[in-house]
């Protein structure tokens, strides 16, 4: 069975909005986009050995939206063609098909019976950049199989949390974690049962 991997950067106070740019997501007033520590040898590593597992692609609509203005574009980045090739799945209630980005599927009905059916395909993981409203909802039907965050030695105190207030609970055990030549951890959580 493929996993559900979510794979963000945090600060430390949980903070996932924006992370790579200052108009990157400006909702609520956003004004600190851009604070994710430029990517080291570590994180590049870490993200390309990542990278080679991914057997699809699952987005809301907003991280959908960003991904597909930003990486077909790109002629020189060694992901381009990966994020290109790779299965899209998208979960919104506003895109409608086709959608633009190749390889790209609306997912529609019931979504915990659309991922369970994905989850029970062959292939690699399925990996979820951004994407928090998705996040919570796959969390509340324990859908989400492992946290792969590159936390930030950071504090904000303001923006989207990955981990909101009401949000799901979850209880996750820590797999490993390497801190890295710019003190970013990245730690690798899954769940530990209800």
């Amino acid at each position: 069975m493929r996993k559900i991997v979510v794979f963000n950067n945090l600060t430390l106070d949980g903070v996932m909005q924006g992370p790579a740019g200052t108009d990157e997501d400006t909702r609520d007033g956003f004004t600190q986009g851009g604070w994710a520590a430029p990517f080291g040898a570590m994180q590049s590593k870490e993200a390309g050995e990542s990278i080679t597992s991914f057997g699809a692609l699952l987005f809301g609509r907003r991280t959908y939206d960003s991904f597909y203005a930003h990486w077909p574009n790109q002629t020189d980045s060694p992901f381009s063609e990966i994020l290109n090739n790779l299965p899209k799945y998208v979960v919104s209630s506003t895109l409608k098909e086709p959608l633009p980005w190749m390889n790209s599927t609306l997912l529609k009905g019931d979504l915990p019976t659309a991922i369970r059916a994905i989850k029970a395909e062959e292939g690699g993981d399925i990996i979820i950049f951004g994407s928090g409203v998705l996040i919570q909802s796959l969390m509340k039907h324990n859908l989400i199989d492992r946290y792969l965050l590159l936390i930030h030695p950071l504090v904000l105190g303001a923006g989207r949390q990955m981990f909101p207030n009401g949000g799901a609970p979850a209880t996750l055990h820590l797999v490993s974690a390497k801190a890295t030549e710019n003190g970013v951890v990245v730690a690798t959580y899954e769940p530990s049962g209800s």
